[in-house]
């Protein structure tokens, strides 16, 4: 049995030389160089240089810009050591605009730019646009001031083919029979906010209201929008009276001053206009009756505010805070919705042609994401942006209208404000 194994070793052994012999011979027939194997250890040839990276030329990106026009106006002292309205409100929500329009616009080459005017109390405003228009020739214009200068600047030569978006006049006057072909509402008008309130107190079944109305004409357009909506929805107001707190010390007597102010008929509610801010934050618990306090202190219907939480405004809110250091509010929300609605035309577009823009933004199919779990649009007829309004207590989000229920044939946000039929609008008519 071992010579058996060996000589099975031995034939296993002559047979692989001879396979190697042939191979040698196949190799050299075929004109294969063989290269004898490197000595382990031994240092390996350099490898040849790979040729560097090309170098990427940086994207030429196309510029739209868009011009922030502010007039300064004289702001009322606060009172109780509350702070005072910024500076720089609506100014760094547009900036936050920018910003979020850079960081989607890059993708498809394009940036934007803003540039800021503020024009001081008492100077003329469309001067001063006359020469932003001969030097720069702008196309979209934030602006945030009241009524009679958003209406001079839009009169104005230099507006002829101007985009201009008002995000701070409530007056629903600009919606109605004062309207402009080019100008674009991003603010909510006193009557969406009237509305957005009336549906609430409708919901809830307090159709009594005592209306109690400072005597400013911005309290006067109030308690008008509050009686309008109250017709329409089918609420009564039981009395309306007329507070003047210039004649009183709201700090040292709100609760003898305050409790005859609001005496009156049986009422479920009470809804105070006071945008001037001279005694509606004093107005809840020092009413004659134990009853809630809404309007423009209480319970407020407002386009944006602190406690906006959902459909991922925190992510809003965190960005707007880090860039400004305070809060956002409803004219801080208007400005970044103003450059954002430019900004997402434009993206969608992929095209920095502002009169392509232009027509986008006024087109009925241009929709535009706003942090509000819905898609928003102009208003044909009046150029009001469509949007939920919030019911705010401070601290929280008590409801969102359009409220559940209220229904309408086109969407129900058009429950909110001037519908088609009921604007006095010629100028953008026939448009749906």
């Amino acid at each position: 049995m071992r010579g058996d194994r060996m000589g099975l070793g031995g034939a296993a052994a002559l047979a692989a030389a001879a396979l190697a012999a042939v191979l040698a011979a196949l190799l050299v027939a075929g004109g294969t160089r063989a290269f004898p194997a490197q000595p382990q250890g031994a240092a390996q040839p350099d490898a040849a240089p790979s040729a560097p990276p090309p170098v990427r030329k940086p994207r030429d990106l196309k510029t739209v810009a868009i011009h922030y026009v502010e007039r300064r106006i004289e702001r009322p002292a606060p009172r109780n050591n509350e702070d005072p309205l910024p500076d720089d409100q609506g100014l760094r929500g547009a900036e936050l605009g920018v910003a979020d329009s850079n960081a989607s616009g890059r993708f498809v080459g394009l940036r934007f730019d803003l540039k800021p005017t503020v024009v001081e109390p008492g100077a003329d405003i469309a001067a001063a646009f006359a020469e932003i228009a001969a030097r720069e020739a702008p196309r979209f214009v934030v602006v945030n001031a009241p009524a009679a200068d958003l209406l001079a600047l839009a009169d104005s030569p230099a507006a002829k083919d101007v985009v201009i978006f008002n995000v701070s006049a409530t007056d629903t006057r600009l919606r109605d029979a004062d309207c402009r072909a080019r100008v674009l509402h991003v603010i909510p008008s006193r009557d969406m906010l009237a509305d957005a309130l009336m549906q609430f107190l409708t919901f809830k079944r307090w159709m009594r209201i005592l209306l109690v109305a400072g005597p400013s004409e911005g309290d006067r357009l109030y308690a008008e929008a509050v009686r309008r909506s109250a017709r329409k929805f089918g609420l009564r107001i039981v009395e309306e009276k007329t507070f003047d707190a210039r004649g009183a010390d709201i700090r040292d007597s709100a609760t003898d001053e305050l409790t005859l102010a609001t005496r009156g008929p049986e009422h479920d509610v009470v809804a105070v206009a006071d945008e001037a801010d001279e005694f509606g934050d004093a107005l809840p618990y020092n009413t004659a009756s134990p009853r809630p306090v809404v309007g423009t202190h209480g319970m407020t219907p407002a386009a944006w505010g602190g406690p906006v939480e959902a459909w991922a405004a925190v992510q809003l809110q965190d960005r707007f805070k880090k860039l400004a250091g305070r809060r956002m509010d409803s004219v801080d929300y208007s400005g970044w919705m103003a450059v954002h609605a430019v900004g997402e035309a434009a993206v969608q577009l992929k095209s920095a042609d502002t009169a392509a823009i232009s027509r986008l933004l006024f087109d009925d199919t241009f929709e535009v994401g706003g942090f509000k779990g819905r898609a928003l649009s102009f208003r044909g007829w009046n150029g009001q942006l469509r949007q939920p309004v919030y019911l705010l207590w401070p601290g929280a989000v008590v409801a969102t209208a359009p409220i559940e229920g209220f229904l309408h044939q086109r969407t129900e946000m058009d429950t909110l404000g001037l519908d088609q039929p009921e604007s006095a609008c010629k100028a953008m008519k026939g448009r749906a």
